[in-house]
C-alpha cells in the first residue's frame, strides 16, 4: 500500500507541481487513511463506497469539519490518481459528500492601523529600513509570506514599478508595487541592504544580520513585534496584512478579476471572500451611522 502512495505523491510533486505545503498536507491525510486501511485489513485497490463511507464518518467524529473536507479531497485525489493510472475502474469516492465548511472572514485591518503599522520601523537604522520595506511591499503587493522571503534582487524591476515571484505550484505571476513600496526598497537596497549583506553575495533581496536570508518566523516575530508598538487590537499577522491588501483595493474599486491575479488564487471563488468581508463593513457603517438602522 505505501507503495501507492508513494507514487501518488511523486504524481502531485513532480507532475503537478504542488506546493509543498499540499504535498505534506496530503502525505498526512493519507498516513490517515492507511492506517484505517491496515486496521481494517483492506486493500485500497479493493476498498467499497461503503467502506470509504465508514471511514468518513469515523474521523467526523475527532476532527473539524475543515479538517474532514481536507481528508476527503485528499483520499479523492488518490483514488482519481488509480483511476488514471489503471490500477482500478471504478472510483469508491465518486459518491461521498464532502462536509460544508463555514466560511470564515479574514481578519482586515483598518487603514489607519496600516498607516501606523508601516510607520513603526526605526528607518535611521539597516534593520529598520528592511522592515520598512517588506512592509510596504507586504502591503502593496498582497505577496503571500513565503513569496516575500524569497524574494531575489532580480525579481525586482524598480523603474516599471513591478516585483515578479512565484506563488504555489511554481506559477509565476507579476504584481505592480506602488511608489511608496518603490520608495522603500530603493532606500532600503542603497542604505542597508550593502551592511547586511556584507561579503556575501546572496541572491536573497531581505537579509538579516548575519547576512542570511529572512525566514518567515522571523518576519512573522517582526511584525508582532510592529503590531504591539503601534497598538493594533486585532490579531496581527503577515496573511492579514494580504487580506487587507485585497480587501482595500475592493473597497476602492477594484475588479475581482484583477485581484484573484494579484494575489495568485488559481480559482475566482477563492478571491470571492473578500467581496463578503467588504459587505461586512458596509453593513457595519450603514448600522452605526444611518439614522434608522
Amino acid at each position: 500500500m505505501d507503495i501507492l502512495a508513494d507514487e501518488f505523491i511523486n504524481y502531485l510533486r513532480i507532475e503537478l507541481g504542488v506546493s509543498d505545503n499540499t504535498v505534506m498536507a496530503y502525505s498526512r491525510d493519507l498516513a490517515r487513511f492507511f492506517e484505517f486501511l491496515q486496521e481494517q485489513n483492506i486493500s485500497p485497490l479493493e476498498i467499497s463506497h461503503n467502506q470509504i463511507a465508514e471511514y468518513t464518518s469515523l474521523i467526523a467524529g475527532h476532527l473539524s469539519s475543515r479538517s474532514v473536507a481536507r481528508n476527503i479531497s485528499a483520499v479523492r485525489s488518490f483514488f482519481r490518481f488509480l483511476v488514471s493510472e489503471g490500477k482500478i475502474q471504478n472510483n469508491p469516492t465518486r459518491l461521498i459528500e464532502t462536509p460544508r465548511v463555514s466560511m470564515k472572514l479574514p481578519g482586515v485591518l483598518s487603514q489607519t492601523d496600516i498607516d501606523k503599522l508601516l510607520s513603526q520601523p526605526d528607518v535611521s537604522r539597516p534593520i529598520g529600513l528592511r522592515d520598512q520595506a517588506m512592509l510596504e511591499i507586504l502591503y502593496a503587493t498582497g505577496l503571500r509570506v513565503s513569496e516575500l522571503v524569497n524574494l531575489k534582487t532580480h525579481d525586482l524591476n524598480l523603474e516599471a514599478g513591478y516585483v515578479r515571484t512565484l506563488g504555489k505550484g511554481s506559477k509565476e505571476r507579476v504584481v505592480p508595487m506602488g511608489e511608496k513600496a518603490v520608495a522603500a526598497v530603493k532606500e532600503y537596497l542603497l542604505g542597508a541592504r550593502p551592511q547586511l549583506a556584507k561579503a556575501t553575495t546572496s541572491p536573497y533581496l531581505f537579509l538579516t544580520l548575519r547576512s542570511r536570508p529572512m525566514t518567515r518566523q522571523g518576519f512573522w516575530k517582526t511584525i508582532k513585534k510592529y503590531g504591539r508598538q503601534a497598538m493594533i487590537k486585532k490579531r496581527l499577522t503577515p496573511h492579514s496584512i494580504r487580506h487587507s491588501f485585497a480587501s482595500h483595493l475592493l473597497e476602492a474599486g477594484a475588479d475581482l478579476r484583477s485581484v484573484q491575479v494579484m494575489l495568485g488564487h488559481a480559482d475566482i471563488s477563492t478571491t470571492q471572500i473578500y467581496t463578503h468581508v467588504t459587505r461586512e463593513r458596509l453593513k457595519d457603517v450603514h448600522q452605526k451611522c444611518h439614522p434608522r438602522p
